[in-house]
């Protein structure tokens, strides 16, 4: 029987096993959603959480039907009352769902959401690339100013910023609304048709499916075959043209680098006008970190009122491995401040009532309950970068006084027992 962890999934674990799995550290992960959540919350952004699996049927509205995500990497399954489930295999979807079944629109305030968790996509496993991987989300709705999407975007970058990573590169292109994408599928059409059967068979099918995600392909004949194809930015209507002169302005005031690539798309059906994405080199052919865009009609495709929309995902796993390839500091984890010795049955009992209220006052204190002779538990003290040590036998118990013994100094001071909480818990 082979219980071993599913392909394209991994632990995330509180110690640090080889070196190239540094990435997976709790604490490390700890570190970044703590700056994921307070620029969200200085942004004025607030958490909503959603359920790891929805009806299949949102995903296929919302994410759309030709997209590889519905066509090739949902993991789908059926519930015991014959209903297609599906796990979350993006963040968006979800959020729109939630905001529409919930009547959140009624609620007074601005209308900007924050997300957390796992998706889940089978596809195949690759550097920064996962089954189950993990996402830090924002969602802007009701919105449908430039300024929102230079503010999502600001937002991306200045998470970015805090975390420390460098050398980041933002594309951004317009996707236009319906009628822009009419005009310029028929563009692209006439331009493609005569290579048609030079195409990859993937683009052959997106020919027929959704053609703009050729812009997309990977593939190099693809690619060189694009060479010289109509620009999406010509076939813009006046009104998505002035929106997207609008957001490259307010990039541009508030400093915020960025090329226009009209080639970028995204790989969502459900995108309008503005699209991005962030890239970082040193994650190789995966090189996108995060990106996203303006879904003007999502919400009319679900049922609902009109709403304006934008958002973006970022990789949190992507995000960890750029932070340790660009050798970004972490904080180290707090380590205990105080680690208890005992020496017997009695002073076991003792530490162990002391080690309780020191941690009912906020302090951080751990005590070694294995029994074992006094230099193990030095060394497993100073394995776990205790701040202080003490131990405690029949002497200490007698006397009413303990040794504090600093572990970086090897310095010690005595202390009465009855002091020791008020010492070191104020």
């Amino acid at each position: 029987m082979d219980y071993s962890i599913p392909k394209g999934t991994f632990d995330i674990l509180p110690f640090e096993i080889e070196e190239e799995d540094k990435w997976k550290e709790s604490s490390r992960w700890q570190y970044v959603e703590s700056v994921m959540r307070k620029t969200a919350s200085d942004y004025g952004f607030k958490e909503i959480r959603t359920p790891l699996f929805e009806r299949t049927e949102l995903f296929v509205r919302g994410v759309g039907d030709s997209s590889d995500i519905v066509t090739k990497e949902m993991y789908t399954f059926i519930d015991r009352g014959e209903r297609s489930m599906t796990l979350r295999p993006e963040g968006t979807a979800p959020v729109m769902r939630s905001f529409l079944e919930h009547k959140l629109y009624a609620q007074p305030g601005l209308h900007k959401f924050f997300y957390i968790g796992p998706m889940f996509r089978y596809e195949r496993p690759q550097a920064g690339r996962f089954r189950q991987h993990h996402q830090f989300g924002a969602e802007a709705i009701g919105m449908g100013t430039a300024a929102q999407d230079v503010e999502l975007i600001d937002l991306v970058c200045e998470l970015y910023r805090r975390l420390g990573l460098k050398n980041l590169h933002v594309q951004i292109n317009s996707v236009g609304d319906v009628t822009s994408r009419e005009a310029y599928k028929e563009a692209l059409s006439a331009f493609l048709t005569p290579v048609f059967s030079k195409l990859s068979a993937e683009s052959q099918v997106r020919f027929h499916k959704n053609r703009l995600r050729i812009l997309d392909s990977k593939d190099p004949r693809d690619q060189e075959l694009l060479r010289g194809a109509p620009l999406f930015g010509n076939y813009l209507t006046p009104e998505t043209k002035a929106h997207f002169d609008a957001v490259l302005k307010g990039l541009d005031a508030l400093q915020i680098p960025y090329t226009v690539n009209p080639q970028l798309v995204r790989g969502l059906d459900y995108y309008t006008k503005t699209v991005f994405e962030v890239t970082a080199q040193v994650l190789g052919a995966q090189n996108s970190i995060g990106g996203g865009g303006r879904y003007d009609g999502l919400t009319e495709s679900f049922g609902g009122p009109h709403f304006p929309s934008i958002g973006f995902g970022t990789g949190i796993e992507r995000i960890l491995q750029t932070m340790l390839k660009q050798n970004v500091a972490f904080p180290l984890p707090s380590p205990p401040q105080i680690f208890f010795i005992p020496i017997g049955d009695t002073a076991l009992k003792k530490s162990f009532d002391l080690v309780s209220q020191l941690r009912h006052k906020g302090v951080s204190a751990e005590i070694d309950l294995s029994g074992k002779k006094i230099q193990s538990g030095l060394q497993l003290a100073h394995h776990l970068n205790a701040t202080y040590a003490v131990v405690m036998g029949d002497q200490e118990l007698q006397t009413g006084i303990v040794q504090l013994k600093t572990m970086a100094t090897r310095e010690a001071v005595d202390c009465p027992l009855n002091s020791l909480v008020t010492l070191l818990g104020g």
